[in-house]
């Protein structure tokens, strides 16, 4: 059983809940969140709160999940079109980036690396959620491509993973040691035209 199995997504109070959850977490991170807290921002009573989630485990994996499913959702409004893999790219790796560098994918993360190794059910949550969902998504937009003739890869799991890795280059390993928190316009850009320009010169269908 996974750690979001047994939540109830129904019900008028679940966005609520997860709101107050999510602003809770980015601001106190996992240790320090109480669910009297959670429930106190989310202007909800602990009944409610536990009525949808057995613990807080449980209310986080899900606050990552649901962001994640978000930005997935996001992204894959330009895979089944014709739109040629340039444009496709540059726009999935900016949506990628912009999360990244958000208060809340920083929060996360750092959330995941503490407490795993207590609880592995959060970092598998994490994974699934995260690196395994965006795969999936973008390794289904690489076949879609393929069979039109855009792209030639081999191995989709793999081509999908080197360009999450691409598009994180200097951005994420700066923000983590806290060199730099707050990156402009121009400096993603050229992180994520690098990243295009390599993924398509190893992938790109040539003339």
């Amino acid at each position: 059983m996974t750690a979001t199995a047994s939540v109830i997504r129904q019900g008028r109070k679940f966005d609520q809940v997860l709101a107050g959850a999510r602003e809770v977490f980015v601001e106190m991170g996992y240790e320090r969140a109480s669910v009297d807290e959670i429930a106190r921002v989310a202007g909800v009573s602990k009944a409610t709160l536990y009525s949808y989630f057995p613990d807080k485990r449980h209310l986080f994996t899900e606050v990552y999940r649901t962001e994640i499913l978000r930005l997935a959702d996001d992204a894959v409004e330009l895979s089944g079109c014709d739109t040629p893999p340039e444009i496709v790219l540059r726009d999935a790796g900016q949506r990628m980036v912009a999360y990244l560098t958000s208060d809340f994918a920083l929060a996360m993360y750092r959330i995941c690396v503490n407490e795993s190794p207590r609880f592995p059910e959060i970092g598998q949550a994490f994974y699934e959620s995260g690196p395994e969902l965006g795969r999936a998504r973008l390794g289904a937009y690489f076949r879609a491509a393929q069979a039109r003739g855009q792209l030639q890869i081999d191995d989709f799991d793999l081509a999908a993973d080197q360009f999450f890795q691409l598009c994180q280059t200097t951005i994420c390993d700066r923000m983590l040691c806290a060199v730099q928190m707050r990156f402009s316009d121009q400096e993603i850009a050229r992180v994520v035209e690098g990243a295009v320009a390599m993924f398509l010169a190893r992938y790109g269908v040539r003339a």
